[in-house]
């Protein structure tokens, strides 16, 4: 292995350590060794059929795929396009503010990026999406974060710290011109009130009336801010320590959480309904965004982290152990029909809007050029937090499939039918499974459903939709059996709701900041003061705004008579997707004008693909005649039973219920309208802007900024190699004179 030690100040230790391994006969025979384990795991689960196929492979196929895609595509890219430069100095650096921008440990940074990427949507769309079966699922959510959803998050971090951490809107507007860029922003601050409205539909649906789980989330918040006190004042720099303390509390909050729900006068304060805590995520989110990101964010993340990972590991160890037999076919006869209870519509396109976060997603971006550009160390450290970080998010979602396809099918589908369709009774849900679903071999009874719930300490399970209720019945059915017994299913299924919810608190208070930082930037196309981040004012201003924003939605989905979930998820898939192909249309035009065109098919293929699944599923959500597909269509024939004087539509009952139907599906409607319309002219932009670059003469010129030299270190990797340490021991025993030297030279 050769070394080179990377200095920028002659007066100072190196800044970087650049390590090249040479390959070995013990490296080569690794390599080769998880090539096969994947292979085999693939052949297991794409080609062998049968009842008895074990979860097992799922692991197999999915741990060897992401190994080989990190080491090898990975490196690809970042050999040929984005070549990260250990001696720059990256905009935590050189504009620390102590409150958005600050470097950050890759640690924490690693744990905070892939909790705020990592929320509802590896858990919902997974579990949604495996009514279709278990193979469509795991193709897509594998290959489609090898070729699509790792390399956007990866470029459009590396662009974004390129440009002093600018936001995908503004890296937009200075590309793609003053109208491209306006239309972008617009279209991403649509995109983006959406997105966060879901995931708070997602995280009240888990917490609705569940005094267990509302107490666990809420003690999360003061758990967070002490870590971040602990590590900012008390003891600075020492992360482990920290986060063993945070884990140690936290379970002891759902611990406490099962003495609240024992208790008759706690379990009645914390018993909430779906409206009050969605205006408490409201006040949450507000000030979680405008507050400094030492405090509650970045912790909260990295503690969220520690705890998903943890909890993702734990399962797919259970998996190992308990060995459970997959119980869903490979597929199912919803994926060539519409008549999917959890969700409607054929496999193409809306498995690949369903499935949307654990393969590609728009939102990613969004915190790829958010807070992430604004808190990594080094531009080395990028591979490992945007590519790396999008494989753990995936394994997620794979570990989220199996969970749903290894539990009983009639408890799949009571979950996550609506409530129109169950009523919401274990009866109800036994009717509708065993003589209207339209799946073969499918029989449950009211009897069954009520035992399971009585078995993870619930009164009812039926249509719990929104994925994490789910997830957490197929993790307490899988972990109850490595873990303490039938007797302990109740702290496991709880267990898993607590880090659910945290995960999507974690995205929402993330998503709500970057919104913030969008509308800033926008704004201060007309008035510059709004793009000064120290401004508290036009800070306050802007959050107030886009929590008003999505908290609108928030408030539709948690009272839709049809269910929130199911009439709003299609509807985040496709904008979530159409807000992936704005990304990759602005990374694939950056290409371009950097001088790299020969690699521009590294985001235009996920770009084709993108476009060709967003594009069709706009277009029948708009023109479908369908009603339970088409958003007009259902929303005209609500309109006309209104307009002749009925209070009752298929499963809708009363007057009301028939309005809020046809309000909702009007604004979905346009939204869907508005939404295509925008990301079409985003991309003919960005061709064009593209087809400039390649025809010109000279260089275009782009808006990255100038070089300078850094003046830290910090290893590359999550775990600093031998010379990285010894190189850290030299900047530990500077003077605190050259320590204030480096940081503010």
């Amino acid at each position: 292995m050769s070394v080179e030690y990377v200095k920028t100040d002659e007066n100072l230790p190196p800044v970087a350590v650049v390590e090249r391994p040479r390959w070995t006969p013990v490296k080569i025979v690794i390599w080769v060794a998880i090539a096969l384990i994947a292979a085999i795991g693939w052949v297991m689960v794409a080609f062998v059929r049968g009842e008895n196929l074990s979860a097992t492979w799922f692991v197999a196929a999915a741990v060897g795929s992401y190994l080989i895609a990190f080491r090898f595509y990975a490196k690809f890219i970042e050999w040929k396009v984005c070549r990260p430069d250990p001696s720059r100095a990256t905009p935590a650096e050189l504009k620390d503010n102590g409150r958005d921008f600050t470097p950050t440990d890759r640690r924490v940074l690693f744990g905070h990026h892939f909790a705020a990427i990592s929320g509802a949507g590896p858990l919902v769309g997974p579990i949604l999406a495996a009514q279709m079966g278990y193979l469509p699922g795991t193709l897509w959510i594998i290959f489609g974060v090898i070729l699509a959803g790792g390399v956007q998050d990866y470029m459009v971090l590396y662009f974004s710290m390129r440009r002093n951490g600018r936001s995908l809107g503004q890296m937009a507007r200075d590309e793609l011109g003053k109208v491209g860029g306006f239309i972008a922003s617009l279209g991403i601050l649509l995109i983006m009130t959406i997105l966060i409205a879901v995931l708070g539909v997602v995280i009240i649906n888990a917490l609705a009336e569940s005094p267990w789980g509302v107490f666990s989330i809420a003690m999360t918040i003061p758990i967070a801010v002490f870590m971040g006190i602990y590590m900012r004042y008390l003891r600075p720099g020492r992360v482990i320590e920290t986060s063993v303390i945070g884990v140690a509390l936290l379970v002891l909050a759902i611990i406490a959480g099962g003495w609240v729900h024992n208790s008759p006068v706690w379990s009645e304060f914390f018993h909430l309904d779906k409206t009050t805590l969605a205006w408490c995520l409201m006040i949450y989110g507000f000030f979680a965004a405008v507050l400094p990101v030492w405090v509650l964010l970045a912790p909260r993340d990295y503690l969220s982290t520690f705890m998903k990972i943890g909890t993702i590991v734990l399962l797919a160890v259970g998996i190992l152990l308990v060995n459970p037999t997959v119980q869903m076919p490979a597929v199912t006869e919803f994926a060539s029909n519409t008549a999917g209870p959890a969700f409607a519509g054929a496999l193409f396109p809306f498995l690949f809007i369903t499935i949307a976060c654990g393969a590609l997603s728009g939102f990613h971006a969004l915190i790829s050029s958010g807070t992430t550009p604004k808190l990594i160390e080094k531009e080395s450290q990028a591979r490992l937090i945007g590519y790396g970080g999008m494989l753990m998010e995936s394994f997620v979602a794979i570990m989220a499939l199996v969970a749903a396809v290894c539990l009983d099918k009639g408890i799949y589908f009571a979950m996550n039918a609506a409530e129109p369709l169950t009523g919401g009774t274990p009866q109800g849900a036994a009717d509708f499974i065993n003589n209207s679903l339209g799946m073969s071999g499918v029989q449950t009874s009211a009897e069954f459903l009520d035992q399971a719930a009585q078995d993870v300490g619930e009164e009812s399970i039926v249509s719990r939709t929104g994925g994490a209720p789910t997830l957490a019945m197929g993790m307490a059915h899988i972990l109850h059996n490595v873990f303490g017994g039938p007797a302990w299913m109740s702290f496991w299924y709880h267990f898993a709701v607590m880090f659910e919810a945290l995960f999507i608190l974690t995205t929402i208070d993330a998503g709500t900041r970057v919104a913030r930082f969008m509308l800033g930037d926008a704004l201060g196309n007309f008035i510059p003061k709004f793009r000064d981040p120290s401004w508290n004012v036009g800070a306050w201003i802007t959050t107030i705004v886009m929590v008003g924003a999505w908290g609108s939605i928030l408030l539709m989905g948690v009272t839709d008579p049809l269910g929130g979930i199911n009439t709003l998820f299609p509807l985040f898939g496709i904008s979530n997707q159409l807000l992936a192909a704005i990304a990759l249309a602005v990374i694939f035009a950056l290409v371009c004008k950097s001088g790299y065109a020969k690699y521009a098919w590294i985001p235009g293929i996920p770009l084709a693909w993108d476009l060709a699944v967003t594009m069709t599923a706009s277009w029948q959500k708009i023109f479908s005649s369908d009603p339970k597909l088409g958003y007009w269509a259902q929303h005209f024939a609500y309109r006309d039973a209104v307009a002749t004087g009925e209070t009752s539509l298929g499963t809708t009952e009363g007057a009301e219920a028939m309005n809020a139907v046809v309000r909702n599906t009007f604004i979905q409607g346009t939204l869907s309208i508005i939404f295509a319309a925008v990301v079409l002219m985003v991309v003919v932009m960005a061709l064009w802007a593209a087809f400039k670059a390649l025809t010109a003469r000279e260089p275009l010129p782009t808006t990255e900024e100038p070089y300078q030299p850094t003046r830290r270190f910090a290893p590359a990797g999550l775990i600093a190699t031998k010379a990285e340490k010894e190189v850290q021991a030299q900047w530990d025993k500077l003077e605190p004179s050259a320590v204030e030297h480096r940081e503010h030279a």
